[in-house]
């Protein structure tokens, strides 16, 4: 393995301008055959592939910074950097690169960061070098045009940037500061505000450097108080010194680690407080200045995190009780600015600091802070929670489950946190739909592991349920005890949508856990007494958690809701609704919708036998009479088992083997007279036919009104629908719109289907759906061997053509008499 020296970070600058850390390798320099050229390589130390294979390009503009960073652009919109572990690899790998480039190693910037134009390339020629004016409070306004002047062009910028840094002009600068305001001459302040506002602008690491020194950086934000522009100079050393007070909750022993938080608070002050805020021209001059800023959290993070003695005092004066409060919360704000840096890591170095966090015993801790009452700690000890849960939830489940051996279910972290959400005293809960985030993550099981040996899923839920579940429904359960809400104020009803929003994630995402649960505690005619809360969201709420368990179509949930009649509170509130055309009425329309669509055949003979006469004048759409006439057609199968199995046959087109002719007696089907037929008129024998012929075609023509509504694919039953098709024959029903759209009660078992005497049949006097008497029609059926049944096709070698053009060119009305 390569030492240290060579270990480095790769870095990606992406589109918000911030660092992405695309893995750690070791960096190397060599010539590579398929580039023509040295190129420097790194590959990963944890596998050993490629992170990095870039050529040194002789024109491109490599900068180092801070001794352990070199910077370059690969192309216009695509820069990279490489942090080093150790200086002397840094320096190895800058020598390489000014070899290639014929450069001086001693510089920070190989090259001119933009192409020049023509004339400046004249002018470089002519004047190699800047030279500034003499440091002198006359020249102030002198050196402020020659800085303003310089920003446009890429090559005076670095011919000034060099000048300054060659001559350590910025430390003059700073003395003249002193000088203007101790004379308190305004107008040499102003032109020292437009001077080092332009240095920043310069965009240089090495200047930089000077800049936030200790010596110098408040000398800096002195000069950036005197903004031309207004009327007062800002006070920001003032707020730095004695409004913003640096505390040592735990003391730091490193001064190195010390001065460089001072510098990082510091130069984050002067970028969000001190700078205005850069035009669309400057933005990119500040890159430099964020890189500054995150290289440095990420130097500290890292030195805080090899810290064990500080880390240990830290968390052990967290969880011990003769902390008093003061220091407490210190300690606790300490902390969740910690784990704020730590964003700035990338995933890898993200998961060595969590796991740090963890080993030294963050989830205890917080366990402690969470048990206290002082409101302040409580919320950032969430956030830092918070924190956790984002990025390992696994890693928060699996404590929770080894201190649920130890400790009662009501100190159990997660039931801190539900006891949280609960008491939340905001108006607007916003704790507690935080919190509410972070169950939801803890217990989706997408997030959760499975291993060979170990199932997350299965465990962690069994202890969820177990030891924290009884926790969340309480306030449901303790607010429902009637038939309307006992507390129905803004906060409860907020609090318990919160509430039936985790519990409508677990219907969806958990299985026998929570169906168990909903059903042993009878938890849905609990969140449907919410239903008549005054709050229209809260109702909503309950109707959603009902429309996800139907969702469902499991028999379990159905039989459930049957057995407790638990449409009633949905009917009531669809009543009471009135004519509103709202959410609350679209809802459940859209839920008796469903049922019918989906043919939930269980729910719908439960709707229509408890609940028709409270919806059947409904008709402004056509959900409940659809509803109906599909619980007819349910007890026309169950009344006549044959009808039923023909239906299946017919549906698996067994009755047709592929393409063939039709027989003789089978164009009887198609060939009889149409002309008593009238269009429109529904397919069913009138009332006055004989018994013979209604006993045969009273059937066959439910069958295929059931067929007609399961191939249109569930449209409104009360519109006038053709179906046509090589598979399926065509038939016409059309009702009129004035009559009722179901079907009456079934016959008893002892009643032919169809028979004058069974009231369930459509040709019945009164029956919905009837045709008057003096309809005339003729009916032509099949018959083999004395017996009616379905048409066959016994001819297996006839072509495909023929079959076609017979059917092809059909009439649609003689299609329609084919009845099965």
């Amino acid at each position: 393995m390569t030492d240290t020296r060579r270990r480095v970070k790769v870095y990606t600058l992406n589109e918000d301008r911030q660092w992405d850390d695309r893995g750690t390798g070791h960096v190397s320099s060599g010539y590579v055959e398929r580039l023509k050229g040295m190129s420097l390589l790194v590959r990963a130390e944890s596998d050993g592939s490629l992170l990095l294979e870039s050529k040194i390009n002789p024109n491109t503009a490599y900068q180092k910074q801070q001794d352990t960073l070199i910077v370059w652009s690969e192309a216009e919109n695509y820069d990279l950097a490489l942090s080093f572990q150790e200086k002397a690899g840094c320096d190895e790998i800058w020598e390489k690169i000014c070899q290639v480039q014929g450069k001086d190693p001693s510089v920070d910037i190989t090259q001119d960061l933009v192409d020049e134009s023509e004339e400046e390339r004249f002018d470089d020629m002519s004047s190699p070098g800047l030279e500034l004016p003499s440091c002198e409070l006359s020249r102030l306004e002198e050196i402020a045009e020659l800085v303003a002047s310089s920003l446009p062009s890429p090559l005076r910028r670095e011919k000034l940037a060099l000048a300054l840094e060659n001559e350590g002009y910025i430390k003059k600068l700073l003395e003249l500061f002193h000088v203007c305001e101790d004379l308190e001459n305004t107008e040499g302040l102003h032109h020292l505000y437009e001077i080092i506002k332009g240095i920043f602008l310069l965009n240089r690491t090495a200047l930089f450097e000077v800049m936030f020194s200790e010596e110098c950086i408040m000398d800096v934000i002195g000069c950036l108080e005197y903004d031309p522009a207004l009327s007062q100079p800002r006070k920001h050393r003032e707020f730095l010194t004695k409004t913003a007070k640096f505390k040592e909750v735990i003391p730091i022993s490193d001064p190195e680690l010390k001065q460089k938080i001072h510098q990082t608070y510091r130069v984050q002050y002067i970028q969000d407080m001190v700078l205005p805020t850069p035009s669309v021209f400057e933005e990119n001059m500040l890159s430099t200045l964020h890189s500054f800023i995150f290289f440095n959290k990420v130097e500290i993070v890292g030195m805080l995190q090899e810290d064990e003695k500080f880390l240990t005092d830290l968390f052990a004066q967290l969880t011990d009780e003769a902390t008093d409060e003061e220091k407490r919360q210190e300690l606790v704000n300490f902390l969740k600015e910690f784990c704020a840096f730590s964003q700035t890591l990338q995933p890898q170095n993200r998961d060595a600091f969590f796991k740090t966090l963890s080993n030294m015993g963050i989830l205890p801790a917080l366990e402690v802070i969470l048990g206290m009452d002082d409101t302040q700690v409580r919320s950032a000890a969430t956030d830092i929670f918070s924190y956790l849960v984002e990025y390992n939830p696994s890693m928060v489940r699996e404590f929770v489950m080894q201190e649920a051996q130890q400790n009662d279910d009501d100190i159990l972290l997660i039931n801190l946190i539900i006891e949280h959400m609960i008491c939340d005293t905001d108006p607007e809960l916003g704790g507690a739909v935080q919190l509410m985030g972070l169950l939801r993550t803890l217990v989706d099981p997408e997030n959760m592991l499975a291993t060979a040996n170990k199932t997350e899923k299965t465990e962690f839920l069994g202890f969820f349920y177990k030891h924290c579940m009884h926790v969340l429904t309480a306030p449901l359960l303790a607010n429902t005890t009637e038939d309307k809400p006992s507390k129905d104020d803004f906060q409860t009803a907020q609090l318990l949508a919160l509430v039936l929003e985790l519990l409508t994630f677990c219907v969806e995402h958990h299985t026998y856990h929570i169906k168990n649960y909903i059903i042993n505690k009878d938890i849905l005619r609990r969140v449907l007494v919410l239903m008549a809360s005054k709050h229209a969201f809260l109702a909503l709420c309950a109707l959603r958690f009902k429309r996800k368990i139907i969702g469902l179509k499991d028999e379990f949930y159905n039989r459930y809701i049957m057995k407790s009649f638990l449409f009633e509170p949905v009917v009531k509130a669809f009543l009471n609704n009135g004519s509103r055309y709202n959410l609350m009425n679209s809802a459940i329309i859209e839920m008796f919708e469903f049922i019918r669509v989906e043919d939930i055949k269980s729910l719908t003979a439960h709707v229509i036998e408890n609940y028709w006469k409270a919806l059947e004048d409904v008709d402004y759409v056509q959900t409940f009479k659809g509803l109906k006439l599909r619980f007819e057609q349910q007890r026309e199968r169950q009344d006549n088992p044959k009808l039923d199995s023909m239906r299946s046959i017919l549906r698996n087109h067994r009755y047709r083997r592929d393409a063939r002719t039709l027989e003789d007696e089978e164009e009887m089907w198609f060939n009889t007279d149409e002309d008593d037929m009238e269009d429109g008129e529904a397919v069913v024998s009138p009332s006055d036919k004989t018994k013979n012929d209604d006993d045969i075609m009273d059937p066959i023509s439910k069958f295929m009104e059931r067929k007609k509504l399961k191939e249109s694919e569930e449209k409104e039953v009360l519109l006038k629908t053709n179906l046509s098709g090589r598979q399926s024959p065509s038939f016409k029903l059309s009702l009129s719109s004035g009559t009722k759209t179901t079907l009456t009660s079934q016959s008893p078992a002892t009643n032919l289907p169809g028979s004058p005497g069974s009231p369930g049949s459509p040709g019945s006097p009164g029956s919905p759906g009837s045709v008057p008497k003096n309809t005339s029609q003729t009916a032509a059926i099949t018959t083999k061997g004395g017996l009616v049944g379905l048409v066959d096709y016994p001819d297996d070698d006839e072509d495909d053509d023929e079959d076609e053009d017979k059917e092809d060119t059909l009439p649609l009305s003689k299609k329609a008499k084919f009845e099965s």
